[in-house]
């Protein structure tokens, strides 16, 4: 039977492949540029690399590691692989509702959406932050009344961290390629959907350990083929201390996610009148982040820089771009691919390239039929800045089966 994966050496400096872990791709179809693959074996290179890495279609070049890589590793970790948005994943749940039952103009439904969940960011001296709580909802606070014994500990170690972002962006979008919408799946029903992670704390938490990791490179004189590529052994205090910080920011960006969800849904109750049931179908997945699990008969950690759990039966969403139709999806468990997928499309260009590139013009006939912004400061995010999000699922094919597929009518950007 062939194979559904092609390996880095076959097409790319193979010199230097030779003197890495193999490469397994998963991009049959879809472009990925030479920065990325030189990043990819740069990664391969490190000695603590787990039988291979095994990258998904939506592959774009990154900070530290390439996004819609899988790293596997036994006996350290690379803060950086695992990225600041810690926890970064989607959330999707199916009403009772059908297309019918929505207003014949959604711009209501869109603004309804924009004031339950806070979105976007305000930056300067003396601004209120738009993208946070100026005083959290009983909601928020319940949540992070759960989170907040976690968080002391992690303080108590490292009190930089006390004033980052914490209980006042639980809840809250982000902003970027972090979004909320409302879609449409094959029955016409529809579903709420949603992106983001663990947002102004996990960021903290991510940088920290990046740079402490960095520092210990520099204290032991250990040369990297790039410093971002700075690790934490494992059995150091070090390691433990971020492993505890990064399981607790996965939590919150868990709870992040399911507190947005459920102020999105009492939103969409104030708009459409009909009673309705929510959560008649639910995911809650990570993408970016690391966990312990068993591959081959040994325990190793996995880093999912952009990738997916994809373990047999285990649900899943790929989303598209603001323009493009996203995919709730179930995991065949594929062993090579450490039981991973694609996260998304996947970007084809820089965020500064795509503003260069595209024009309002552009990025309103794109977007044609979803209620969203079409101003300039969301071009960066216009569906032709990312790949074909068909051609990423025909790569994936032996990894994930597709469940429903879904089309947004609106969309809120931060």
């Amino acid at each position: 039977m062939d194979r559904a994966y092609d390996l880095l050496t076959e097409s790319f400096d193979a010199a230097a492949a030779a003197k890495a872990a193999p490469v397994k791709m998963w991009t049959r179809g879809v472009p990925v540029d030479d920065a990325s693959k030189q990043q990819l074996l740069n990664t391969a290179k490190m000695p603590f690399v787990f039988k291979w890495l095994a990258v998904m279609p939506d592959v774009h070049y990154g900070k530290g590691s390439t996004i819609g890589s899988v790293i596997p590793t036994k006996g350290a970790i690379v803060p950086a692989a695992v990225g600041v948005d810690l926890g970064c994943g989607m959330m999707a749940v199916r009403t009772s509702l059908n297309a019918a039952d929505l207003p014949d103009t959604l711009a209501p439904l869109r603004a309804g959406l924009e004031q339950a969940v806070p979105h976007g960011r305000s930056v300067g001296k003396g601004l209120t932050d738009k993208g946070a709580w100026s005083e959290p909802p009983a909601e928020t606070e319940a949540a992070w009344a759960e989170l907040a014994p976690g968080f002391a500990k992690i303080v108590e170690k490292h009190p930089k961290l006390a004033k980052s972002n914490s209980v006042k962006h639980l809840g809250t979008l982000g902003t970027g390629n972090h979004f909320l919408e409302v879609c449409l799946d094959e029955a016409d029903r529809v579903w709420l959907m949603l992106h983001s992670g663990s947002r102004g704390v996990g960021n903290a938490i991510g940088s920290y350990f990046i740079e402490r990791a960095k520092e210990d490179m520099r204290r032991y004189f250990i040369n990297l083929p790039d410093q971002d590529l700075a690790y934490l052994p494992e059995g150091t205090q070090g390691f433990d201390d971020y492993f505890e910080a990064v399981e607790w920011a996965q939590s919150f960006a868990l709870k992040n996610r399911e507190v947005m969800m459920r102020h999105a849904v009492e939103a969409l109750r104030r708009i459409v009148t009909k009673p309705f049931d929510a959560h008649l179908e639910a995911v809650n997945c990570h993408h970016n982040y690391v966990a312990r699990e068993n591959h081959f008969g040994e325990n190793v950690l996995v880093t999912r820089k952009g990738a997916v759990n994809a373990r047999a039966g285990v649900m899943g969403i790929i989303p598209g771009s603001m323009g493009a139709k996203s995919f709730i999806v179930r995991g065949k468990g594929d062993a090579d691919s450490f039981c991973s997928c694609s996260h998304g499309a996947g970007r084809a260009m820089s965020r500064a390239e795509a503003k260069r590139r595209f024009t309002l013009a552009d990025h309103a006939a794109a977007t044609a039929g979803v209620e969203c912004r079409k101003d300039e400061e969301v071009i960066d995010e216009t569906p032709r800045a990312y790949k074909d999000i068909d051609a990423v699922m025909a790569a994936q094919a032996d990894l994930v089966e597709i469940v429903h597929r879904l089309r947004q009518v609106v969309c809120v950007k931060g």
